[in-house]
């Protein structure tokens, strides 16, 4: 048996391999997979993957939104259930999922809200089944486990964007539209509304490194990455632009998370790097003082020397892009700009 003195240098020999390792996660192994673009008199199937819809009222919103929009509204069977704060069982939040996939006449699907659960269900997800049947899959936040799982096993792009919930304002809906119904391939690009003041002061875009990159387009709500890293349900990252958005973080905890995406090997195979919002993520309280996003910024993405930015339109914010995972873009980090390659569904 090794001493212990062994063991340590030994131990301490590893762990300069893994600190100099970088490395790889395996790719999808799937052919990119689009969608069929949405058209007026398409059926959207509505399910809740994750918390339970506690408000019919709102239920009855988001079906007279999307009717206002010209599509036809089908409820998952488990819509209104409840098992503690989720939307029924893992089996039962699942199987709504399956049948909407496996239903014909169902033409693209959308999470009613987030909150947590999304990943409880991504084992019980019927993939063959979705793979044979693509259609628009949209939601954020926790919807992120279900848009990268879906993406990593089948190849579908999937799409970072309103759920039923969200506020159906013009800026949204005519992301949703642009990139959805009409199948452009858009450029995202922020408001420019000065209002009463001299500058822009709202929906600033912050430049932590100038350039232009090109990669696929991979990410989502921050937290719920950094929760299902290591399991066979994240894409791989090599060339990939990443876009990343959260809510109600302290700072700290943004920080530790990037930093196990950093430790994770993830941020050194991306050509470039967008962060939405963080929404109601103040510097955190304390009596020693507080990082900024900026500083947390140009400790971990400045050093990559990769194109990135932050300050985009995705995130928990009403005026809200719509952005596939899984299509190749553009980003130019001085004017804040994501461009797609080519259109995201199949018209």
């Amino acid at each position: 048996m090794p001493d212990r003195r062994h063991f340590l240098s030994s131990s301490l020999l590893a762990g300069i391999g893994l600190a100099n390792l970088n490395f790889s996660f395996p790719d999808t192994q799937h052919k990119t997979l689009k969608p069929a673009a949405l058209k007026p008199g398409d059926t959207i199937g509505l399910v809740c993957p994750a918390y339970s819809a506690f408000l019919k009222e709102e239920v009855q919103i988001t079906i007279e939104s999307l009717e206002t929009l010209g599509f036809k509204v089908k409820k998952g069977d488990h819509m209104f259930d409840r098992y503690g704060y989720l939307a029924g069982t893992d089996a039962d939040r699942a199987a709504d999922i399956n049948k909407m996939f496996a239903d014909k006449s169902i033409n693209g699907i959308m999470a009613m809200h987030g909150g947590w659960g999304c990943a409880r269900i991504l084992p019980l997800l019927d993939y063959k089944t979705i793979q044979q049947n693509p259609k628009v899959f949209i939601g954020y936040s926790d919807i992120t486990a279900l848009l990268l799982g879906i993406y990593s096993q089948t190849g579908l792009v999937t799409f970072h964007g309103p759920v039923g919930s969200s506020t159906w304002n013009s800026f949204s809906v005519e992301n949703f539209k642009s990139l959805l119904l009409d199948a452009n391939a858009v450029q995202l690009t922020n408001p420019v509304k000065k209002g009463d003041n001299l500058v822009q002061v709202d929906d600033r875009i912050y430049t932590i490194n100038p350039g232009i990159a090109t990669g696929r387009l991979t990410g989502g709500n921050l937290t719920v990455l950094s929760h299902i890293l290591g399991s066979p349900y994240v894409p791989d990252f090599k060339g990939s632009i990443l876009f990343l958005e959260d809510v109600g973080e302290d700072i700290y905890r943004i920080d530790r998370m990037i930093t196990q995406l950093k430790l994770a090997g993830i941020l050194n195979q991306l050509s470039g790097f967008v962060f939405g919002k963080c929404t109601d993520c103040p510097p955190s309280k304390g009596g020693y003082g507080s990082l900024t996003m900026e500083d947390i910024f140009e400790d971990h993405i400045k050093p990559l020397n990769i194109p990135a930015f932050s300050g985009a339109m995705i995130g928990h914010i009403k005026d809200k892009f719509t952005v596939p995972v899984g299509i190749k873009a553009t980003i130019d980090a001085t004017k804040g700009s994501i461009t797609l390659n080519e259109s995201a569904v199949n018209k």
